[in-house]
């Protein structure tokens, strides 16, 4: 927790200034954004040497009040010159963006050609899948919105979050030995990056590929981790490379869930009493669940309400039977993609496939009308 709580003073006055920058629009272009950039310099200057033990011993107290005023200066700085060098994905032309782009076109295509009975079956695996929504029927859409579950069809952390879990245990294969997890870990990285890119290196994406880094690298370090730290680190790292990114809803929505998550889920968990063999009840799982969704729904809900002017009355409803459904309709669609591109997937897979789909929408519709 002190680790968290240091990380905290330090990126938190970091990333409310560069948003307060950014969408004040200051510019290196006026003389507002001349001026704060060398008022920044100075103030960078002046304070960072003084905060070395050695030169003199400052009260804590003062301490933390010049980091704290460093850490807004820096933010500041970044903020008022994003736009000259943050890093933009629609500036990328590499090789391997161009590739990942390539292999997101020829996903969404291959999900077309699936033989499934119902159009909406596909609609709803692309978004799932790749994030491309354009063909989803508009009452589909509006039954997920209604019910509270339009982060089901925006792609997501919580989809790279599960590609990711699959990604792992195809590797798992290679062993546990200190090589093998070094390769493993890469391997995954390196798959989870190209598939980010390849889905459009969305906001809320790319803040959980960051996790996914920083994750692995705490692994092969031998390091501590734990959700706070990482998501405090992920922030300010997207924030450095991406201050712009800041106006995106998805990149405030996401953060707010996993800041639920990190910190509000823990507490509500502890509430129902523990048991030695947690997996055997089920009663805890319902629990674990819902904690999650109130934690979610905590700090996300006053975001989503002032951007869109509703709240989901149903939201607990809607995450206990979507979630689960949707962990098991992501795996089982891409083996049926996979299956499919190979011309060997069996006609138990399409239909299986489009089952779950079709209990995903009739249950949100449901929970939508109620």
């Amino acid at each position: 927790m002190k680790a968290e709580r240091d990380l905290a003073g330090l990126v938190l006055p970091f990333a409310v200034s560069a948003m307060a920058a950014v969408y004040a629009e200051a510019s290196l272009s006026g003389r507002l954004g001349i001026s704060a950039t060398a008022a920044v310099s100075v103030t960078l200057g002046a304070l960072l040497p003084l905060l070395h033990p050695m030169h003199i011993k400052w009260n804590r107290a003062i301490q933390r009040a010049l980091i704290i005023i460093a850490s807004l200066s820096a933010g500041w700085l970044c903020g008022i010159t994003s736009d000259i060098i943050g890093i933009s994905r629609t500036d990328s032309h590499g090789i391997i963006s161009a590739a990942a782009i390539r292999a997101g076109l020829s996903m969404q295509n291959a999900i077309d050609a699936m033989p499934f009975d119902h159009p909406d079956t596909n609609a709803i695996l692309k978004a799932l899948l790749t994030g491309e929504r354009s063909d989803i029927p508009a009452h589909i859409t509006a039954a997920f919105r209604d019910s509270g579950a339009s982060h089901i069809l925006a792609l997501s952390g919580l989809h790279l979050g599960m590609i990711y879990g699959i990604i792992s245990k195809a590797l798992s294969i290679l062993g546990n030995s200190p090589a093998s997890t070094c390769i493993r870990s890469v391997g995954t990285v390196l798959a989870c990056g190209f598939y980010t890119m390849a889905t459009g290196a969305g906001a809320s994406t790319v803040r959980a590929f960051l996790f996914v880094v920083l994750g692995e690298t705490a692994r092969l370090t031998g390091r501590y981790r734990s959700t706070g730290s990482v998501l405090l680190a992920a922030l300010m790292i997207q924030l450095v490379l991406d201050t712009q990114s800041a106006r995106s809803v998805g990149f405030q929505l996401s953060y707010a869930a996993m800041a639920g998550i990190a910190f509000i889920f823990p507490w509500l968990r502890k509430m129902w009493p523990s048991h030695e063999d947690r997996r055997s009840d089920p009663i805890r799982w319902i629990w674990n669940s819902a904690a999650m969704s109130i934690s979610c729904q905590i700090t996300t809900g006053p975001l989503a309400y002032a951007y869109f002017h509703t709240f989901p009355k149903h939201f607990l409803l809607t995450n206990l039977i979507s979630l689960p459904l949707t962990g098991i309709i992501i795996p089982c669609a891409i083996i049926t993609l996979m299956l499919s591109t190979m011309d060997i997937c069996p006609d138990i897979m399409f239909k299986a496939t489009e089952l779950l789909v079709e209990a995903l929408s009739a249950a949100l519709e449901i929970i939508a009308s109620m």
